[in-house]
């Protein structure tokens, strides 16, 4: 009988291949970056494979930090029963 696909998702059996799988999509994303015509850069830096993906991971990392520093350094956040 054919599992459903739910089981390859979920079951901690088939962990070991999906993360090779993972793996494998993330390699071939990053070779086909590179197969990608970078004509219509105009600056230096967009010409540069994987830029759009560094610029935006970097960016999200930023955004988690100051969001952090804002709420527990500058007194942005509350304590959890601060309205019981």
């Amino acid at each position: 009988m054919i599992k459903p696909v739910v089981d390859f998702f979920g079951d901690a059996q088939y962990a070991r291949l999906r993360r090779r799988l993972f793996y494998l999509v993330l390699v071939l994303i990053v070779a086909a970056d590179f197969l990608v015509p970078r004509a219509h850069a105009e600056y230096l830096w967009e010409r540069l494979p994987g830029w759009p993906a560094a610029y935006g991971f970097g960016s999200c990392v930023l955004l988690i930090f100051v969001s952090k520093f804002l709420g527990h350094r500058a007194g942005l956040m509350r304590r959890e029963d601060y309205y019981d």
